[in-house]
């Protein structure tokens, strides 16, 4: 039934042997891109050892279940074994983002509602930092530009995993939904008169994109340095250490300014600047091929919400899959797995619909 994986299990003996060579190992990049292939690779030969293994026992049991009543029970039992793997290999194999085992960025923007909005985009990074905490995964500000209240007009962050594992569960695998305008309805701490207001925070998921991963020219670059600010006057510092980055033939501008050093924030900079023009090319080559991408909202106006956090009535509302609940103090305090599960659901009956397979 699964004939056509044949060439996935022989890449995977092949990245099985190069993980073997010091010689690859001596090479970082190409031992990370070999690493994040095998393990992409590694459950799909599993699971397909796993249905040779009881396929041939079936078959077997088959063949004798009419000499011995025993085997013809046996032959039940394989049956409703083999169910679940077929089930699993079907969806391991539907079409898939190659960027799903990366790390990601991400960017968090104040939008619509002023300060309240700021604030907002504040209460989502602590989110979504709990969240990766709660997998083990590291975050990294490698932006912020904060505001007098304690809110964002901006922040970007970079979020690790410890090492490559399955695409689903991996930082961009899961995250990637994310990506959109979020909305949020409840009474401001700025407001006097206790009227519910509504903003908006803008949420932009891109895969983490290796330095070797993709070229780009020093001479299509402008580099501004300029001097750091902060809210208040606070992480003011006395020398140009902010970098400003523009990639001319794009138009795509980046900057940093949380590091001490010029060259820091030069380095974080260049990393926001790689995964940016990455995004960029695989939407202008692949505008159809990617649900998860088409969805993201680069504009922060409230009428593209991708999803709504009710306060009053402690809901959280996905209106692409008509995802609710009514636990919003949990997932906020970073307790995300249900609309991550059930966005990964919608996705993948997606991707099976789009090669023409049958949902399980």
């Amino acid at each position: 039934m699964f004939e056509s994986a044949a060439p996935l299990r022989a890449e995977f003996g092949e990245l099985e042997t190069a993980l073997a060579d010091p010689a690859v190992h001596a090479d970082l990049a190409r031992a990370r891109k070999v690493g994040r292939r095998y393990a992409e690779l590694m459950p799909i030969v599993k699971a397909l050892d796993e249905y040779d293994r009881i396929s041939d026992d079936l078959a077997a049991a088959r063949e004798l279940a009419e000499e011995d009543a025993s085997l013809a029970a046996e032959a039940v039992e394989l049956e409703a074994q083999l169910e679940p793997i077929t089930e699993r290999l079907t969806r391991l194999l539907a079409p898939r983002d190659p960027n799903d085992s990366s790390d990601a960025l991400m960017e968090i923007k104040s939008g619509e509602g002023g300060e309240e909005s700021a604030l907002f985009a504040a209460d989502l990074l602590k989110m979504y930092s709990r969240y990766a905490e709660s997998r083990g995964w590291k975050i990294e500000i490698l932006d912020a530009q904060e505001t007098d209240l304690g809110g964002y007009k901006s922040v970007t962050v970079a979020i690790k995993a410890p090492s490559v594992g399955e695409p689903d569960s991996m930082p961009y695998g899961v995250l990637k939904f994310e990506g959109g305008v979020h909305r949020v309805q409840r009474v401001p701490i700025t407001e006097s008169q206790g009227r519910v207001h509504t903003s908006a925070a803008g949420v932009l998921v891109m895969p983490e994109v290796a330095e070797t991963e993709i070229q780009i020219n020093e001479d299509d670059l402008r580099i501004d340095v300029y001097r750091s600010s902060g809210p208040g006057g606070q992480g003011v510092n006395t020398t140009d250490s902010a970098v400003r980055i523009t990639h001319l033939p794009s138009g795509i501008v980046v900057s940093c300014q949380n590091e001490r050093s010029q060259l820091q924030n030069r380095e974080q900079a260049m990393r926001m600047l790689r995964a940016r023009l990455i995004t960029a090319a695989e939407e202008e080559a692949a505008n159809a091929a990617s649900a998860a991408r088409r969805s993201q909202v680069r504009t922060v106006d409230r009428s593209e919400r991708i999803r709504t956090y009710n306060f009053a009535e402690n809901r959280i509302s996905d209106h692409r899959i008509g995802f609710k609940s009514y636990n919003l103090d949990q997932v906020l305090n970073g307790d995300l797995d249900a609309v991550v599960k059930a966005l990964q659901e919608a996705d993948t009956q997606l991707r099976l619909s789009q090669a023409g397979v049958p949902s399980p």
